[in-house]
């Protein structure tokens, strides 16, 4: 296929189908790019809501400050349990139809409701149709984000070369990182700027509208490059399920093991996640009792030196394995997170230390997942399996986990439950881990599992087609 020269051809058209260890290094990079950014998008909007919740709860919530905090960190959750219905929409549609088609529409989806929250007038103003406004703002975010994670980490695995996707994989999460950051210092900059007065009356809604350009740069990056070539090679071959529903059957039939493993890690990944970044702000405010900005800042400073470390973490993943990772991170987080929160407890420099203590030891997960869960599946059912099961495992235990913590902290007076919480699901990880296949360095492509003899056959005969094509040219 000859390369167009003008401005609207595809970048990639010249990446032969199958061929993930061929693919150009500037196609490579803005494979990652155009996935990163839907990721940085997501995690913006948590990072703005996270750590602007208390005005927000103010703003468009009825109540006092915290009857406020709980129904907007409520809502939070809301969006968390729509993404399993996105997951089952999105998901099989992405393996039917492409991983690039889904994905440029759960990016419009998702900037343009970010954006309009920023716009729900407040409860002064339009009384209870403001939190009606963002629960269902909410809700089309949690739909879209069901179909744009999955899609975003199958796509920069199908298109990573296979002794290198530990690495290239790890800047999918390094996006989330910087989406929150970007989001937190943002809202951390606006209160600086403009006071605690201004933003609770409209200095809020600022951070949200910059999703609406963020949301633009991502479609237009990702309808500029071509689909996988892992998944252009399952269509050249006929290999693609007939459509959604039966995709969906073959996915819930025949890999449900594989779901299980995967929905298991998950439930340790993102309690972690989602506890230690999203909830982390409320609970240094409310729990320890530091003041807004110092709980917005000790988060910023602990992700951006995760930041820092997450590339080189992917890339060990691909010397030594995944596995070996996810145990040192499972076991050190369940041996370290309680000292950690007592000395978080001890004050603002406690606290950078503990929250340092606590992103090092997740950082091997976090920097995985883009490599480790999408090899997890075959290519015919990758984009639904990990769709469903990482929203379905996350909007249970994910995203409620900042809501439920808050309501035990209440109700038993103990502030240490953040970190019971965070022990119970690295206990979930450990069980599932020990039933994960390792697939550092193994090719995700065909239709049989990565890492199982059946694939590595598979991919052997897929090598010796190439390479007679190859000579035949």
């Amino acid at each position: 296929m000859t390369q167009h020269k003008n401005d609207d051809a595809l970048i990639g058209e010249d990446v032969p189908a199958g061929a993930t260890d061929n693919v150009p290094k500037p196609v490579l990079r803005r494979a990652i790019a155009a996935s990163a950014i839907g990721n940085a998008t997501e995690w913006l909007d948590y990072g703005i809501y996270a750590y602007g919740v208390t005005y927000i709860s103010q703003a468009l919530f009825p109540g006092d400050t915290a009857e406020a905090t709980l129904f907007a960190l409520a809502t939070f959750a809301i969006s968390f349990l729509v993404r399993p219905l996105g997951g089952f929409f999105w998901g099989p549609l992405g393996d039917r139809i492409g991983r690039k088609s889904i994905l440029a529409l759960t990016i419009l989806m998702m900037s343009g409701a970010t954006f309009l929250i920023g716009l729900v007038p407040s409860y002064e103003q339009a009384g209870i149709f403001a939190p009606i406004l963002l629960i269902l703002l909410r809700m089309v975010q949690g739909f879209s984000t069901g179909g744009e994670y999955g899609g975003a980490a199958t796509f920069m695995a199908e298109y990573a070369p296979d002794k290198q996707r530990g690495f290239y994989g790890s800047f999918l999460e390094f996006g989330t990182l910087a989406g929150f950051s970007l989001g937190a210092m943002l809202m951390l900059g606006a209160d600086l700027a403009l006071g605690p007065e201004i933003m609770a009356d409209w200095g809020w809604r600022l951070p949200f509208l910059v999703a609406a350009p963020l949301g633009l740069v991502g479609l237009y990056l990702r309808s500029r490059i071509e689909d996988t070539p892992v998944f252009r090679e399952i269509e050249e071959q006929g290999e693609r399920e007939p459509s959604p529903e039966a995709g969906l059957r073959t996915l819930l039939a025949g890999y449900w093991p594989q779901l299980l493993v995967l929905g298991g890690l998950v439930v340790a990944l993102n309690v972690v996640n989602y506890t230690l970044l999203s909830y982390m702000p409320t609970y240094l405010q409310a729990r320890i009792g530091l003041s807004t900005d110092q709980a917005l800042i000790v988060p910023i400073i602990g992700m951006l030196f995760m930041m820092a470390l997450v590339p080189f973490a992917g890339a060990l993943s691909d010397k030594v394995g995944r596995k070996p990772l996810w145990w040192a991170s499972l076991i050190g987080l369940i041996i370290a997170v309680i000292p950690a929160y007592h000395l978080m407890s001890t004050g603002m420099t406690g606290a950078i230390i503990g929250f340092m203590i606590m992103g090092v030891l997740y950082v091997p997960q976090l920097a995985t997942i883009s490599s480790t869960f999408p090899a997890m599946l075959p290519t015919p059912v990758r984009f639904a399996g990990l769709a469903i099961a990482y929203n379905l495992s996350t909007s249970i235990f994910g995203g409620t986990a900042p809501m439920f913590s808050s309501w035990l902290i209440t109700k038993t007076g103990d502030p240490m439950v953040p970190a019971y919480v965070m022990i119970a699901a690295c206990i979930v990880g450990v069980i599932s881990l020990r039933f994960m296949i390792e697939t550092a360095g193994q090719s995700i492509r065909g239709t049989h599992i990565p890492g199982t003899d059946a694939a590595r056959r598979e991919q052997a005969a897929l090598r010796a087609q190439q390479s007679m094509k190859s000579a035949a040219l």
